[in-house]
Protein backbone atom coordinates (compact mmCIF):
# COMPACT_ATOMS: atom_id res chain seq x y z
CA UNK A 1 0.00 0.00 0.00
CA UNK A 2 1.19 3.50 -0.73
CA UNK A 3 2.44 5.16 1.82
CA UNK A 4 1.69 9.46 2.12
CA UNK A 5 3.48 12.15 3.21
CA UNK A 6 1.73 15.41 3.64
CA UNK A 7 4.61 18.35 3.77
CA UNK A 8 2.41 21.17 5.05
CA UNK A 9 2.94 25.24 5.61
CA UNK A 10 5.18 24.81 3.02
CA UNK A 11 6.16 29.08 2.10
CA UNK A 12 7.11 28.04 -1.37
CA UNK A 13 6.50 24.68 -2.95
CA UNK A 14 7.91 24.51 -6.30
CA UNK A 15 11.74 25.74 -4.23
CA UNK A 16 10.67 23.09 -1.41
CA UNK A 17 9.64 20.34 -4.21
CA UNK A 18 13.02 21.11 -5.96
CA UNK A 19 14.86 20.11 -2.60
CA UNK A 20 12.59 17.10 -1.70
CA UNK A 21 13.47 15.90 -5.36
CA UNK A 22 17.16 16.19 -5.30
CA UNK A 23 17.68 14.54 -1.76
CA UNK A 24 15.70 11.30 -3.29
CA UNK A 25 18.07 11.98 -6.34
CA UNK A 26 21.12 12.14 -4.46
CA UNK A 27 19.90 8.65 -2.61
CA UNK A 28 19.69 6.65 -5.89
CA UNK A 29 15.73 7.17 -5.92
CA UNK A 30 13.38 7.81 -8.54
CA UNK A 31 11.00 10.23 -8.76
CA UNK A 32 7.23 10.88 -10.60
CA UNK A 33 6.36 15.04 -9.95
CA UNK A 34 2.56 15.44 -11.02
CA UNK A 35 1.38 19.07 -11.76
CA UNK A 36 -2.21 19.63 -12.84
CA UNK A 37 -2.43 23.13 -12.67
CA UNK A 38 -1.38 25.65 -16.37
CA UNK A 39 2.12 26.07 -15.73
CA UNK A 40 3.07 24.54 -12.52
CA UNK A 41 5.50 21.67 -14.82
CA UNK A 42 7.29 24.34 -17.09
CA UNK A 43 7.97 26.13 -13.70
CA UNK A 44 9.35 23.20 -11.79
CA UNK A 45 11.40 22.35 -14.91
CA UNK A 46 13.09 25.87 -14.81
CA UNK A 47 13.37 25.73 -11.15
CA UNK A 48 15.51 22.23 -11.26
CA UNK A 49 17.78 23.78 -13.85
CA UNK A 50 18.42 27.10 -11.30
CA UNK A 51 17.49 26.73 -7.88
CA UNK A 52 20.98 25.46 -6.99
CA UNK A 53 23.81 26.49 -9.36
CA UNK A 54 26.22 23.02 -8.27
CA UNK A 55 23.03 20.70 -8.62
CA UNK A 56 21.85 18.59 -11.71
CA UNK A 57 19.05 16.27 -11.54
CA UNK A 58 18.47 14.40 -14.90
CA UNK A 59 14.73 15.22 -15.35
CA UNK A 60 12.41 15.16 -18.85
CA UNK A 61 8.64 14.97 -18.97
CA UNK A 62 7.20 11.21 -18.91
CA UNK A 63 6.18 11.26 -22.49
CA UNK A 64 10.08 11.87 -23.07
CA UNK A 65 11.63 8.93 -25.21
CA UNK A 66 14.30 9.22 -22.41
CA UNK A 67 11.75 8.46 -19.37
CA UNK A 68 12.97 5.07 -19.32
CA UNK A 69 16.34 6.17 -18.39
CA UNK A 70 15.38 9.27 -16.63
CA UNK A 71 15.14 9.20 -12.61
CA UNK A 72 13.53 12.37 -12.53
CA UNK A 73 10.04 12.75 -14.70
CA UNK A 74 7.27 15.25 -15.10
CA UNK A 75 3.73 13.68 -15.26
CA UNK A 76 -0.02 15.27 -15.85
CA UNK A 77 -2.38 13.74 -13.89
CA UNK A 78 -4.27 12.22 -17.07
CA UNK A 79 -0.97 10.04 -17.82
CA UNK A 80 -1.19 6.60 -17.93
CA UNK A 81 0.28 4.36 -15.41
CA UNK A 82 1.04 2.00 -17.36
CA UNK A 83 3.21 4.04 -19.23
CA UNK A 84 5.45 5.17 -16.35
CA UNK A 85 8.82 3.50 -16.39
CA UNK A 86 8.75 3.76 -12.46
CA UNK A 87 7.02 3.31 -9.49
CA UNK A 88 8.70 4.45 -6.93
CA UNK A 89 7.83 8.01 -5.51
CA UNK A 90 5.33 10.68 -6.77
CA UNK A 91 5.29 14.30 -5.36
CA UNK A 92 2.21 16.10 -5.93
CA UNK A 93 2.33 19.54 -6.85
CA UNK A 94 -1.62 19.80 -7.69
CA UNK A 95 -4.80 20.32 -6.18
CA UNK A 96 -6.14 17.13 -6.56
CA UNK A 97 -5.01 13.64 -5.87
CA UNK A 98 -3.88 11.97 -9.09
CA UNK A 99 -5.74 8.84 -10.45
CA UNK A 100 -2.76 6.54 -10.53
CA UNK A 101 -0.89 7.50 -7.03
CA UNK A 102 -2.06 3.72 -5.66
CA UNK A 103 0.65 1.78 -7.99
CA UNK A 104 3.84 4.44 -6.39
CA UNK A 105 5.53 3.17 -3.34
CA UNK A 106 5.60 6.07 -1.71
CA UNK A 107 3.16 9.85 -2.39
CA UNK A 108 4.63 13.36 -0.96
CA UNK A 109 1.79 15.58 -0.89
CA UNK A 110 2.89 19.12 -1.16
CA UNK A 111 0.25 22.12 -0.03
CA UNK A 112 1.38 25.22 0.66
CA UNK A 113 0.16 28.47 2.77
CA UNK A 114 -2.93 30.18 0.91
CA UNK A 115 -6.57 29.00 1.82
CA UNK A 116 -7.51 27.22 -1.14
CA UNK A 117 -4.10 24.72 -0.92
CA UNK A 118 -4.79 24.39 2.44
CA UNK A 119 -8.11 23.23 1.83
CA UNK A 120 -7.44 21.11 -1.22
CA UNK A 121 -5.14 18.94 1.26
CA UNK A 122 -7.21 18.87 3.73
CA UNK A 123 -9.79 17.27 1.36
CA UNK A 124 -6.61 14.96 0.15
CA UNK A 125 -6.47 13.72 3.38
CA UNK A 126 -9.43 12.78 4.10
CA UNK A 127 -9.48 10.63 0.74
CA UNK A 128 -6.21 8.75 1.75
CA UNK A 129 -7.30 8.55 5.26
CA UNK A 130 -11.10 7.27 4.24
CA UNK A 131 -9.22 4.61 1.95
CA UNK A 132 -7.04 3.32 4.55
CA UNK A 133 -3.43 4.62 3.35
CA UNK A 134 -0.81 5.10 5.91
CA UNK A 135 -0.71 8.83 6.30
CA UNK A 136 2.60 10.96 7.64
CA UNK A 137 2.47 14.61 8.57
CA UNK A 138 5.24 16.93 8.63
CA UNK A 139 4.71 20.78 8.90
CA UNK A 140 7.48 22.94 7.78
CA UNK A 141 6.91 24.92 10.98
CA UNK A 142 8.74 22.03 12.67
CA UNK A 143 12.99 22.16 12.21
CA UNK A 144 13.21 18.79 11.52
CA UNK A 145 10.83 18.38 8.34
CA UNK A 146 12.82 20.41 6.03
CA UNK A 147 14.96 18.40 3.61
CA UNK A 148 18.31 19.55 3.32
CA UNK A 149 19.61 22.50 1.69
Amino acid sequence: MTRVDFHVNVPDKIGYACRLVRKAYRAGGKVVVCGAEPGVLDHFDTALWTFSPLDFVPHVRATDALADQTPVLLALPDQRPEALPHHEMLVNLGGAQPGWFSSFDRLFEIVGLDDADREAGRARWRFYRERGYPLNMHDLGAADARPDA
